[in-house]
């Protein structure tokens, strides 16, 4: 069994394969993620095989933890990829653009392909049918957008996102929440056009915490899958050991 880890820059999320099938599934937070590995190996006691990715500061102790209990494969700059690298800044590229962009050819062989991940900020990835990363676009995710509006005005209330009755508000609430989804839909909507526009067919594969949220809004042909990294850590486990 294998276990993979994704260390996000607000929580952690954990899944355990079992022959590349996917048999649990969690998002935990940083202070007690330890304590839920510790308990998903006592659940999953054949885990032998761990991946390891992370945007932010790395849990040291959680590391530890693993690579006493299994034989850890952490993903890095120096991993190799199933892609070429066109970015102009490759050692600033987030490893978990990396992971999406790996997954996404892995699954998708032989397409343009669009990866949204939309979590804390909304990323786009842009990865050819020739297998070449080209890059794409960060933007603030969809809580962001709420926040930024109550932090930086004087009288904006705080909201979480909710699904709009209509894009005209005929309240601030409402206005808050159709500037905020309608404005991140719009802008999805838009760089899918522009990039089918460029490159002609697109498979587009939405994933991230609020993808579930946005994918029954969105018109445009998509993949909607919010545990695509955890995914693509398992087919990048096989691509890497198989090098």
């Amino acid at each position: 069994m294998l276990l993979a880890v994704d260390i996000g820059n607000t929580k952690i999320k954990l899944a355990v394969f079992e022959n590349d099938v996917k048999i649990f599934s969690a998002s935990v937070e940083k202070e007690t993620a330890l304590t839920e590995v510790a308990e998903i190996f006592s659940e999953y006691p054949k885990i032998s095989k761990s991946i390891l990715s992370t945007v932010g500061k790395e849990e040291e102790q959680l590391f530890l933890w693993l690579k006493e209990h299994t034989v850890v494969t952490h993903i890095n700059r120096e991993t190799p990829m199933p892609f070429t690298n066109n970015y102009a800044t490759p050692h600033t590229l987030g490893v978990d653009r990396m992971v999406l962009a790996a997954g996404a050819v892995l699954q998708f062989p032989r397409q343009n392909r669009l990866v949204i991940d939309a979590g804390t900020c909304v990323t786009y990835d842009f990865i050819s049918a020739d297998n070449v990363y080209h890059g794409g676009a960060i933007s603030p995710g969809l809580q962001l957008r709420y926040n930024a509006m109550h932090t930086f005005t004087a009288k904006l209330p705080l909201l979480y996102p909710e699904m709009p009755q209509s894009f005209t508000g005929n309240s601030t609430n409402a206005s808050l929440h159709s500037g905020a989804v309608y404005g991140l839909l719009f802008e999805i909507e838009g760089f899918i056009s522009a990039y089918e526009a460029r490159y002609g067919a697109l498979t587009v594969i939405l994933t991230g915490g609020d993808a579930d949220f946005l994918a029954k809004s969105l018109k445009n042909t998509i993949f909607a899958n919010s545990n695509f990294l955890l995914e693509s850590l398992n087919n990048l486990y096989k691509y890497t050991n198989q090098k």
